[in-house]
């Protein structure tokens, strides 16, 4: 089992900057990958940015250059910082972990992002 421990979400005005973090402990193999995902108010939950195994980036086309996904791996966590905000940014964030030798993915609790205008 992989748990993960989300922080920094938060209400922001349009224009600014929030950091997210997530946390990974547990039963922590190579390969995995661990990115972050949304939820909008009626709508499914998306991509916004992830690792692959390999170490390279995707991002979801409406965040691309604003956004940016890093990591520290001796602490086993991702980050997302978020900058120029929209609102429609708004929404609960989930941090994913892939396990890809038991090809599981683990979900975080998610936290709120809310951007006003």
């Amino acid at each position: 089992q992989v748990q993960l421990v989300e922080s920094g979400g938060g209400l922001v005005q349009a224009g600014g900057s929030l950091r997210l973090s997530c946390a990974a402990s547990g039963s922590i193999f190579s390969p995995f990958g661990m990115g972050w995902h949304r939820q909008a108010p009626g709508k499914q939950r998306e991509l916004v940015a992830t690792f692959t195994s390999g170490g390279s980036t995707t991002y979801a086309d409406s965040v691309r250059g604003r956004f940016t996904i890093s990591r520290e791996n001796a602490k086993n966590t991702v980050y997302l910082q978020m900058n120029s905000l929209k609102p429609e940014d708004t929404g609960v964030y989930y941090c994913r972990f892939s396990d890809y030798v038991k090809r599981n993915n683990y979900w975080g609790q998610g936290t709120q992002v809310t951007v006003s205008s």
